[in-house]
C-alpha cells in the first residue's frame, strides 16, 4: 500500500437525479415527532441519503459518499445494482404477493440455489424464508427445542442475534439489551476474542482454551443436556472479532455430545463476505445443523432465511405453520438475482481481493498512528479497534466517535461498534474497488491526524 493516499474520491459516471423532496429540516422535524424516539439516527448531524448507486450514496445536496457499511452490511452486490432491481421490477409489476399458501415459482428456484451453496456433502437442504435476521434466529431457537427436546441455549457474549425479544435474549451486548424479560434458558459462554480475552494470538491453544468454558456452563449452568449453541462466524456488531482456531470444531463436538444442535448466524458472514470462503462457518471447518442469513441476501429487501437438514425441519409439521410475507415473490425475485450476481460474477473472490487490499491499508494505519489497537477480520468483513494505550488497551471509545464523524465528513461513512463503542466496522458493498479502499485509507489517515 503506498503512502501517498488520494484523498479524492474516485470518478464515477452516475449523475444523481435532482432532488425535490421535503427538506432536510422538514425529515428532521417529522420523524422527531412521528417516529418512535428508540431509532436511533448515526452521527451528530444526521445524513439523509435519498439515493445509491452501487457503493455510492447521495445526499439531498447531491454529495457522493463512499459507503464503507452497506447499510449495516445490507447491500452485498451494490446500491440499485440493475440485474437486481431489474428482476424485482419485473416480479413488482407482475404479482406483488401471494402468501405460502399458495404455490409460486420463486420461491422453490431461489431455495434450491441458495441450498446449492451449503458445503458439498452437507445434508443442509431445506429452507424456510423470514423477513429479517431476528426472525431467522428466532425460529432457528425453536427449531432446535423442538428436534432435541431441550431448553437451553447457550450463546456468546459479546454477541447479537437481533431486536426481537427472543433474540435480543440470545444477545449479550447491555447496549441493546432492554430491562425486560427476554426469554429464559439462555446462557453466556466467554467471548473467545483473542485481543482482550486472557488467551491471545500467540497462544497456539486459544481456541480449546475458551471452547473449555462451554463445557464447563453446561455442566454448571444447565441440566446437563443442550437444544442448541448460537454464534456469529465473525461477531459483527461486536466489533468484528473472528473466533480463534479450533474453537468452532470444540464447541460443535461438546454441544452435539450433550444432546444440541448447532446454529451459525451468518446474517453478516454469509455470501462471499469473508472471501477465503462462501459461508463463514467454512473459515471454521465446521459444518453447523442450523444456518441462519438475512441482510445481504436481499441486497436491501427485507429477507432472511433458515437453512437446515430434512430431518429438522420436519418438527415443524407438528402444527400448522406459515409466514405471510415470508417467501414473497417479489422478495424471492429479488434473492435469487442477488445470488446469482454474487455466484456469476465471483463476488467471493472480489471480497478476499479488494478485501486484502483494504486490510494491507488499514495495517499501513496501524503502523502510524498509536490509536489503533488492532486491525482485524477477513475479506470485506473488518474492524479497527481502538484505544488510549496499546499495552493497557483502554478503549477509546470518544477518539472513535471522533473519528467516525470526521470520515463522515470527508465523505466516508462506516459503522463503529464493539462492547466499548470503540471499533470502526468496515463493511462495504462488495463491488467496491481497490481506489476506494485507497480513498477510505486517506480519508481515516486525515481522520486519525486531525484527532491526534
Amino acid at each position: 500500500m503506498t503512502q501517498t493516499l488520494s484523498a479524492t474520491l474516485p470518478a464515477c459516471d452516475h449523475t444523481p437525479k435532482p432532488y425535490s423532496g421535503p427538506s432536510k429540516a422538514e425529515v428532521l422535524a417529522a420523524r422527531s415527532r412521528y417516529v418512535n424516539p428508540g431509532v436511533l439516527t448515526y452521527y451528530k448531524d444526521p445524513v439523509m441519503i435519498v439515493e445509491g448507486h452501487m457503493q455510492y450514496l447521495y445526499d439531498e445536496t447531491g454529495r457522493r459518499y463512499l459507503d464503507g457499511f452497506a447499510g449495516i452490511v445490507t447491500v452485498s452486490v451494490g446500491h440499485c445494482h440493475p440485474k437486481v432491481m431489474a428482476a424485482a421490477n419485473e416480479q413488482n409489476n407482475t404479482l406483488q404477493h401471494t402468501t405460502t399458501i399458495y404455490l409460486h415459482p420463486n420461491l422453490g428456484l431461489f431455495a434450491e440455489k441458495l441450498a446449492s451453496t451449503m458445503p458439498e456433502g452437507s445434508d443442509l437442504s431445506v429452507c424456510y424464508f423470514t423477513n429479517s435476521g431476528s426472525e431467522a434466529n428466532d425460529l432457528a431457537i425453536m427449531m432446535a427445542r423442538l428436534a432435541t427436546g431441550n431448553h437451553d441455549v447457550i450463546a456468546l457474549r459479546n454477541a447479537y442475534h437481533g431486536m426481537s425479544p427472543s433474540a435480543m435474549g440470545l444477545t449479550a451486548q447491555h447496549t441493546w439489551k432492554y430491562p425486560v424479560p427476554q426469554g429464559g434458558g439462555i446462557h453466556h459462554a466467554v467471548n473467545p476474542n483473542r485481543y482482550r480475552g486472557p488467551w491471545g494470538h500467540h497462544d497456539p491453544d486459544a481456541g480449546t482454551k475458551y471452547a473449555a468454558d462451554v463445557q464447563d456452563l453446561i455442566r454448571s449452568a444447565t441440566p446437563g443436556r443442550v437444544a442448541c449453541f448460537i454464534a456469529e462466524p465473525i461477531q459483527g456488531v461486536g466489533g468484528s472479532v473472528v473466533l480463534p482456531e479450533g474453537y468452532l470444531p470444540e464447541v460443535y463436538d461438546t454441544v452435539r455430545a450433550h444432546g444440541g444442535l448447532c446454529i451459525a448466524d451468518e446474517v453478516q458472514t454469509g455470501f462471499g463476505r469473508t472471501g477465503e470462503h462462501f459461508w463463514g462457518f467454512e473459515n471454521s471447518g465446521v459444518t453447523p445443523d442450523i444456518v441462519t442469513m438475512a441482510k445481504g441476501m436481499g441486497n436491501g429487501s427485507p429477507l432472511g432465511c433458515v437453512v437446515t437438514t430434512p430431518a429438522i425441519a420436519q418438527t415443524l409439521k407438528q402444527r400448522l405453520h406459515f409466514n405471510t410475507y415470508g417467501g414473497n415473490p417479489v422478495s424471492m425475485a429479488q434473492g435469487l438475482a442477488t445470488l446469482n450476481v454474487i455466484l456469476d460474477e465471483d463476488i467471493q473472490g472480489r471480497a478476499r481481493d479488494v478485501g486484502g487490499h483494504l486490510r494491507r491499508g488499514l495495517e499501513s494505519l496501524a503502523e502510524r498512528h498509536s490509536l489503533i489497537g488492532e486491525v482485524r477480520g477477513m475479506g470485506l468483513m473488518l474492524g479497527v479497534e481502538l484505544v488510549k494505550d496499546r499495552a493497557t488497551k483502554e478503549p477509546a471509545t470518544a477518539e472513535c466517535a471522533a473519528v467516525f464523524e470526521k470520515a463522515k465528513d470527508l465523505g466516508v461513512l462506516v459503522g463503529k461498534g464493539g462492547l466499548f463503542g470503540n471499533v470502526l466496522r468496515i463493511k462495504p458493498p462488495m463491488c467496491i474497488t481497490k481506489e476506494d479502499c485507497d480513498f477510505m485509507v486517506a480519508v481515516l489517515d486525515r481522520a486519525f491526524s486531525d484527532i491526534a
